[in-house]
């Protein structure tokens, strides 16, 4: 055989494999496009807010057997690391949704040094975050949603974040579940959404078009040094209701509920001041939580990329003042 026959059958042969190789990923990639739909089309099927009613008495159960047996499930199944809680004593815990919204030891989230970083409102994962583009936001590759849909309509609410940042963090069952304010702010209006209760999981923001302008959720929106920022709590199967520190719980026992607003004062007794780092909400289960800044307010951190997983405190980038 000639060295030149040699040198064609070696670039045939790789071809091949080359042809192979992308073949096996095509249908892994259609696999995996299948699965999805798939999900999408259980949870579809299912009766969102009754499921959760279900859960809201189940998680609220104070029977010791069940509650232990659960809370040693979740953390069997999910990995919860226990050694990050205030209290490693499960008999400590009344029920299980007491245990999803456990408070952490002292120190265990150590704020950010740098006074102007943008803080991670809570533990989990980055799945998207950048500008707002055309109005519209980034859920997942191939998919983005309304701006003016996530404020639920609201076309005033929406022009104060045009052209301006966004970032999602989802956080599962095994995250802590308190979420804090990415920088200190003045309460200037509530707003509840009614809507699905679909799952937040990655594969259900591949596959469901408006996902979290889709599902039930909350949005607070903040006076801060940084100019407007919104912060919104999005509702999740299985995630029975959202609580804020000011209002208390917003939808108690999963029940569906009208769309409502309240506005609060700068001062007076029913005015809400917090500092970058308390507290402002909380879910049981897990869900999703995103901020949103105005034009040109905030500069993401250069090493900061979609499925990153954060702790509540660390720095996402850091506020601008507005121009």
């Amino acid at each position: 055989m000639q060295l030149a026959d040699c040198y064609y059958l070696g670039t045939w042969r790789a071809s091949c494999l080359e042809f192979c190789l992308l073949q096996i990923l095509k249908n892994r990639t259609d696999l995996i496009i299948l699965k999805d739909h798939l999900i999408v089309l259980f949870f579809t099927c299912l009766p969102h807010h009754l499921l959760s009613r279900i859960w809201w008495s189940v998680v609220r159960s104070r029977r010791p057997w069940l509650k232990t047996w659960l809370i040693r499930w979740v953390i069997r199944q999910f990995k919860v690391d226990l050694a990050e809680a205030a209290s490693t004593d499960l008999n400590s815990y009344p029920n299980l949704n007491s245990f999803f919204v456990r408070n952490l030891r002292a120190g265990a989230r150590p704020l950010a040094e740098d006074e102007q970083a943008l803080l991670a409102p809570a533990d989990g994962v980055v799945s998207e975050f950048g500008t707002i583009t055309d109005g519209r936001l980034v859920q997942a590759k191939g998919q983005d949603f309304s701006l003016i849909d996530l404020l639920a309509g609201d076309s005033s609410l929406a022009d104060l974040f045009q052209q301006g940042e966004f970032c999602t963090v989802y956080l599962s069952p095994k995250d802590y579940h308190r979420v804090h304010m990415p920088i200190a702010g003045q309460l200037q209006q509530m707003i509840h959404v009614p809507g699905r209760l679909f799952s937040v999981q990655a594969a259900t923001a591949r596959a469901v078009p408006s996902l979290y302008a889709r599902n039930e959720r909350v949005v607070a929106l903040f006076d801060t040094a940084a100019g407007p920022v919104a912060m919104i709590l999005v509702g999740a199967i299985f995630v029975s209701s959202i609580e804020t520190t000011w209002h208390g719980v917003v939808n108690p026992h999963g029940e569906r509920s009208p769309l409502w607003q309240v506005d609060y004062p700068v001062i007076g007794p029913r005015s809400v001041e917090l500092d970058r780092g308390a507290e402002m909400g909380r879910f049981n289960m897990g869900s999703t939580v995103i901020v949103l800044g105005s034009r040109g307010s905030i500069k993401w951190r250069d090493n900061l990329v979609s499925n990153t997983g954060v702790k509540m405190g660390e720095a996402l980038g850091n506020w601008c003042e507005p121009r």
